[in-house]
């Protein structure tokens, strides 16, 4: 479809003479732009916020605890404390075969760790080394506990983010350097800046400090008892189809109902993961039902005021064609019309919304690193773009095929 310079033109003339009509009609298409662009940058960085919480977690993993039963079972009734040993690792390592990782852990809630005159509230939790391949730490100094730790029953220690900015606000490396829990010195070994709840229960994220699990049993007298086994499963194992066997290894170990899902707790994440996957495909749909409405409306209302248009310029309509102009010539001058007006209000709203989520962007900058990326991609904003310009010619259809259907005769008759 060629457009020539007298169309742009009679473009121009028209918006002109419409200024607070045509100012009116693109506010409905620049806000129908500018929030679906908006709900797509805001979906995005609140999906990327949300999967931070369990960044570098094992997708393929389950935690195991003991809670008071809710079933009574052999004599025992229900409501009874109970909790896990050692020897449980070695059960679900032998019961469950499938498993690639099985690694006991301890928590303690509820303390302190000083350094010189300052003071931070702490969560401390004792780890095996292998329950980085569960929680992979973030490591922004140092190292992890590791096997000669176990087995020297070394004092020393990993603290996490939070506690690391409250003992040493000026920053720089705090390892080798000590710090005090429960009148204990330990020596930091690592500062993790994972801010998953992994290791967090009972405790703020960020402000765990993590402990040989073996020098914490003996520290805290914990004897051979653990709080937590975390497990992952090997490639391709779906996690769901061996929880029912970890409970019941467990179970059965300490006289529990093994259909007690309550009384011994398997947290599978694999069920976490695939929650939060159809949550932000329900996000998504409605971001784009909700855009793309808001933008139609916008058309419609574009198609509207082109329609009004059209009526009010019948007599000159009538003249082109009188002295040789072709219906081609007159679909190109609506049409051009409508996407000119269209895409003005459209990259407006592009561009607003662009600058709305680059302010997001600077909101969520910690330590000068962004924490979730809200701005949308080029190639989104390219899409945006054609979807307006498709929007433009969609509106601009109907009245164009009224303006073409307009007869010398009767425009003379209608002046």
């Amino acid at each position: 479809m060629r457009i020539d310079i007298d169309s742009y033109r009679e473009v121009l003339d028209t918006l002109t003479r419409n200024k607070s009509r045509s100012l009116l009609t693109g506010f409905g298409v620049f806000w129908g732009v500018f929030m679906l662009v908006a709900l797509m940058g805001g979906g995005n960085g609140l999906k990327e916020k949300l999967q931070n919480n369990f960044a570098g977690f094992a997708t393929n993993s389950a935690m195991v605890w003991a809670q008071p039963t809710t079933k009574a079972y052999k004599g025992f009734r229900k409501g009874r404390m109970w909790q896990m040993d050692y020897r449980d690792v070695g059960r679900i390592k032998r019961a469950v075969p499938e498993l690639d990782v099985v690694t006991p852990v301890l928590f303690s809630n509820g303390g302190s760790a000083y350094y010189g005159d300052r003071k931070a509230s702490i969560g401390v939790n004792g780890a095996m080394p292998d329950y980085q391949r569960v929680n992979e730490p973030k490591l922004f100094y140092g190292r992890f506990i590791d096997e000669a730790d176990i087995r020297d029953h070394r004092k020393v220690c990993v603290i996490q983010k939070k506690t690391y900015k409250e003992l040493f606000p000026g920053g720089g490396d705090p390892c080798g350097k000590r710090i005090r829990i429960d009148n204990i010195y330990y020596q930091i070994v690592g500062v993790d800046y994972n801010m998953t709840d992994g290791l967090n229960f009972g405790a703020d994220a960020g402000t765990v400090v993590i402990l040989p699990l073996t020098f914490m049993q003996q520290a805290y007298n914990r004897g051979n008892t653990i709080d937590m086994i975390a497990v992952t499963g090997k490639p391709g194992v779906v996690m769901s189809s061996i929880t029912p066997r970890i409970r019941e290894t467990v179970a059965r170990a300490h006289t529990v109902d093994p259909t007690d899902e309550q009384g011994a707790m398997v947290f599978n994440t694999e069920v976490l993961f695939q929650l939060l996957d159809n949550l932000f495909r329900g996000v998504n749909f409605l971001i784009w039902l909700v855009g793309l409405g808001t933008l139609f409306a916008g058309a419609i209302g574009v198609s509207n005021i082109m329609m009004v248009t059209v009526r009010e310029r019948t007599t000159e309509i009538g003249i082109r064609r009188a002295i040789g102009a072709t219906p081609r010539m007159i679909l190109s001058q609506i049409i051009s019309e409508s996407i000119v007006l269209t895409m003005v209000a459209g990259m407006s709203g592009i561009l607003f919304a662009v600058m709305i989520l680059q302010m997001l962007e600077l909101a969520n900058t910690e330590d000068g690193i962004l924490t979730a990326h809200f701005q949308v991609g080029f190639w989104t904003a390219i899409a945006a773009a054609l979807a307006v310009g498709i929007v433009g010619v969609l509106a601009g259809l109907a009245p164009a095929g009224r303006a073409m259907s307009i007869k010398p005769v009767d425009a003379m008759r209608d002046e």
